[in-house]
């Protein structure tokens, strides 16, 4: 007769971890390992929340991973975050163990590439259309006779001396000069409280109302010019009482 031993498994003596351990373990590392990165991909499910923090998902054609733009960097933003906007990100990755999540906390967005930007602008433009923004009837008349121009640029430089020039030789009349930065992720914010701010003036105040607005700037690359596509400022330019002349790449 044969009898059959069966022994019993060594314990293991690995003590084990908790969850909490490991989850926050698993953190340190990954964020220890890819602190600040540079991430390139596809923007998907953006949304505007209204506490004012943008949350979306990066992808490529294998993965995505969460994304948010806290408040107090989505108004530093040079380019407005749209689904299906290819963009190069920077941001700290982090990890919530509660859920077993990882994202990205993004602090810059740039396009992709020029074809990025510029597929992005045919899809505002077309969605202004749809509202009628470029209605030929909005347009409103230049005066022949302007008594006042109100001229929306750098004060340095030679676009502005240009246009003083110009005016002066064609057709002496008061100018009131708004300046503002023509450059970075400043510029839109600042163009459009001068149209609207030139829009608010009294008539006969102590500040001349225009007759008629100018915004301008000199050339430059599509990038450097990219402030002028801002969404915000063309519904300001659409809604603006003083007939407005755009020469965003104005040359002498």
């Amino acid at each position: 007769m044969t009898d059959t031993l069966t022994a019993e498994a060594p314990a293991d003596n690995a003590r084990p971890y908790s969850v909490s351990e490991l989850a926050f373990a698993l953190k340190r590392t990954i964020e220890e390992a890819y602190g600040f990165v540079r991430l390139r991909g596809e923007l998907s499910k953006v949304t505007f929340h209204g506490n004012g923090h943008v949350y979306l998902d990066l992808k490529d054609e294998r993965a995505a991973i969460s994304g948010v733009i806290w408040k107090t960097q989505v108004r530093g933003l040079t380019i407005r975050p749209e689904t299906g906007l290819e963009v190069i990100v920077t941001g700290k990755v982090t990890t919530y163990p509660g859920r077993s999540q990882y994202q990205i906390i993004i602090e810059t967005m740039e396009p992709a590439g020029v074809g990025a930007l510029l597929a992005q602008l045919e899809r505002l433009k077309a969605r202004l259309a749809a509202e009628g923004l470029f209605e030929a009837s909005r347009k409103r008349p230049l005066p022949a006779m302007p008594a006042v121009v109100g001229v929306i640029t750098s004060p340095t430089g030679a676009v502005i001396r240009d246009i003083l020039h110009r005016i002066g030789e064609r057709w002496p009349c008061r100018v009131v000069v708004w300046p503002v930065v023509v450059q970075g992720d400043q510029a839109a914010a600042q163009v459009r409280a001068a149209i609207e701010g030139f829009g608010a003036l009294a008539q006969g105040g102590a500040i001349p109302r225009p007759d008629l607005i100018i915004v301008a700037r000199g050339g430059g690359s599509v990038e450097d010019l990219w402030p002028f596509n801002d969404e915000s400022l063309a519904r300001a330019a659409a809604a603006s009482p003083i007939p407005l002349i755009s020469a965003v790449g104005h040359e002498t």
